[in-house]
């Protein structure tokens, strides 16, 4: 069941990646390089995932507290 689950999950973010951001192909050759790309490819999925929490306010919890005097 738990395999399962992760295969959707991970076709999603896929989905994203080659839908909205247009990744059809990578641009290098090398498997150093390709792995670097889809590294980079992947903190920017997961940076804008973060952005979106952060702007809808759903975090759950406060990346930095507040300093109060």
């Amino acid at each position: 069941m738990l395999r399962v689950n992760h295969s959707i999950q991970s076709e999603g973010a896929f989905g994203v990646i080659k839908q909205d951001y247009g990744f059809r192909q990578f641009l290098l050759r090398g498997s150093k390089k390709v792995l670097t790309e889809i590294l980079l490819i992947a903190m920017a999925y997961n940076i804008n995932k973060l952005h979106n929490k952060i702007q809808q306010n759903r975090t759950g919890r406060q990346l930095f507290e507040k300093l109060t005097a």
